[in-house]
């Protein structure tokens, strides 16, 4: 599938306060769940409606809800968690299930420590959720384990992309629907993104 690369000003505005140095914990965690937030309009823009009778103070109608689909949202930990609330905000009857993974700083691939998702995920259709797109090792892990466990419908919401995870992730999974906030210009020989914003997880938490 044809990435889908967020072009809207408020997204792109900012973005460009995430990526300043200057830019503190607390700014940089409510930046992550503004932006999630506004992706996501994007991300559910094909869930189907059905129409119900309500009664408005003026007259009895017919409108529009959700049409009963399963939702669930997997964060890659840690910074993935960042992004949680901006979705829940919007949908927040889906259920959350969390992949921990780590890059090993020798050979650059993804180690998983940690994996619990819903026992109804197979039911689902998921939504992964990881602020960096960095190699695509992790995504493309992340994504296969879920795919393993009977989903059918999977989903990939990024904010900032390198061209190479992007091409990886393509590859790996054709049928995977990504959203990403920027598409930036490569990895460096430490395989961070550049320009990028730095590491995404330390910024969210503080931590160094």
């Amino acid at each position: 599938m044809t990435p889908f690369i967020m072009d809207h000003p408020l997204i792109q505005h900012k973005i460009t306060l995430l990526r300043d140095k200057n830019t503190g914990s607390k700014e940089f965690r409510e930046l992550i769940s503004e932006v999630t937030m506004l992706m996501c309009y994007e991300a559910t823009r094909d869930l189907p409606l059905k129409q119900v009778e309500i009664e408005t103070p003026m007259a009895v109608t017919k409108a529009n809800v959700i049409s009963g689909r399963k939702l669930a949202i997997v964060p890659i930990l840690r910074a993935g968690i960042g992004m949680v609330d901006g979705i829940l905000n919007l949908l927040p009857a889906a259920k959350v299930g969390h992949i921990g993974l780590y890059r090993d700083h020798d050979t650059h691939e993804p180690v998983e420590y940690y994996c619990k998702l819903p026992s109804d995920i197979a039911e689902r259709e998921v939504i992964v959720l990881d602020p960096m797109l960095a190699t695509g090792g992790s995504a493309i892990d992340a994504i296969t384990k879920i795919k393993d466990r009977g989903v059918k419908q999977v989903k990939f919401m990024c904010i900032i992309a390198a061209p190479e995870g992007l091409e990886a992730l393509i590859e790996a999974h054709p049928d995977v629907q990504v959203y990403c906030g920027a598409l930036d210009g490569h990895l460096n020989e430490d395989k961070y993104i550049i320009p990028g914003l730095g590491d995404a997880g330390d910024r969210i938490f503080g931590t160094k």
